[in-house]
């Protein structure tokens, strides 16, 4: 019997700092969320807009590159001659280039990026956007991926805002797309997770000069500030250059723009487990700062806010199938940390635009979550299996 009453104490104890933990969680994620700007809607179409340049950095992306182009083609400007737009593509085995010469528009040029360099190890896109931006010509420098999907008015209404707002660099979080099981399970935790890490206000403070964020599938540079910060040449051997190049623009004393857009601007990051396996892996630890002490305090975090109030409900069914009667208050905190974590995920889906759902596999979405961060600290570290589509990303 006292045993059993040890268990239940062990178990209790656990519930109540889970609570805790998702209490903590909650409040640093509504607090961030409430500061969450939006890029705020066109009111009247522009007259005149400055010319851009948008690059679309392209490896293997055969799936991807047709629709993200004729999305990007599409778009509503004063002039669309004033839009060029370059895809690099760098060194892919598929037809990513030939479909991309398809199109067939005169503003698209499609560039066969050159072997990389093998004096330092160019990590990641950065050596095709490093070629592609010596062909743009734009007073502004659009970077997205090949899996963003713009809306018509996404261009003119992001280069309205930096003029407005006279930010050298605007950066927009997208909307997240999820069409496959993995997808619904990690995405909304992730989202969740940075936008705990950097919250917005902070990111978006010129006076912190400590807390910088960007998102990488859509990054618009005004051209003088992006060659100011030595663009992606002077990141060459970063693998979350977004970040990096978000905190250059704030060590250079420009203005940083990082706001939420999730109507205009629409990304699927990963199709399969694998692909998301491997992307969230080569950039959870690296996005952190390779912060180790952080890193492990994060993995331990999810699991008592996503994991152990789960596992404590099945303990305390499982002691009442026993014939314990004193589980039923194991039971009771479970189901209350439970409801406590179901909120937290319905009141953060709001704000990201995503449906409300699978959320009764929260334990699976924290635990795939907790060893993505562990299995990022042991790529990263070692070496072993950092890759991105396949690519080496450890040091030659």
């Amino acid at each position: 019997m006292g045993a059993d009453w040890l268990w239940i104490g062990g178990w209790s104890l656990g519930l109540l700092v889970a609570m805790s933990a998702i209490a903590i969680f909650h409040r640093r994620l509504q607090a961030s969320l409430a500061t969450a700007p939006r890029l705020p809607l066109l009111e009247t179409a522009p007259v005149t807009l400055p010319t851009v340049s948008l690059i679309v950095p392209a490896y293997n992306e055969s799936i991807n590159i047709t629709d993200c182009l004729d999305a990007v083609l599409a778009s509503h400007l004063p002039n669309p001659e004033q839009l060029q737009v370059i895809v690099a593509d760098d060194e892919s085995t598929d037809n990513t280039a030939a479909l991309a010469k398809a199109l067939n528009d005169r503003r698209l040029e499609v560039i066969t990026v050159p072997p990389r360099p093998t004096d330092i190890p160019w990590r990641g896109k950065n050596w095709a956007c490093a070629n592609a931006v010596e062909k743009a010509t734009g007073e502004f420098v659009l970077f997205i991926d090949a899996d963003v999907r713009l809306e018509p008015d996404a261009i003119a209404t992001a280069v309205t805002d930096c003029q407005k707002q006279q930010a050298d660099l605007l950066s927009c979080g997208p909307g997240i797309i999820c069409g496959c099981l993995a997808e619904w399970l990690v995405q909304p935790v992730m989202m969740s997770c940075i936008a705990v890490g950097f919250n917005f206000e902070a990111v978006n403070d010129p006076t912190d000069k400590a807390t910088a964020f960007a998102a990488g599938p859509f990054m618009l540079f005004r051209r003088s500030a992006y060659d100011r910060i030595g663009g992606h040449r002077a990141v060459a051997t970063e693998t979350v250059e977004d970040v990096e190049l978000a905190k250059r623009v704030k060590q250079s004393g420009l203005k940083l723009r990082y706001l939420l857009s999730t109507s205009l601007i629409k990304v699927r990051m990963y199709r399969s487990f694998a692909d998301l396996w491997e992307g969230w892996t080569k950039n959870y630890y690296e996005g952190g700062g390779r912060n180790l002490g952080g890193t492990l305090y994060s993995a331990f975090a999810l699991s008592l806010i996503f994991v152990m109030p789960w596992l404590g409900l099945v303990a305390g069914l499982w002691g009442i199938a026993q014939g314990g009667s004193a589980w039923w208050f194991v039971t009771g905190l479970g189901v209350v940390a439970i409801g406590l974590q179901v909120y937290m995920r319905w009141a953060a889906q709001r704000v990201f635009d995503q449906p409300f759902r699978y959320w009764w596999l929260g334990w699976l979405s924290g635990g795939i979550v907790v060893a993505i961060a562990l299995t990022s600290i042991i790529k990263t570290e070692t070496g072993w299996g950092w890759t991105w589509r396949g690519r080496s990303l450890s040091t030659p």
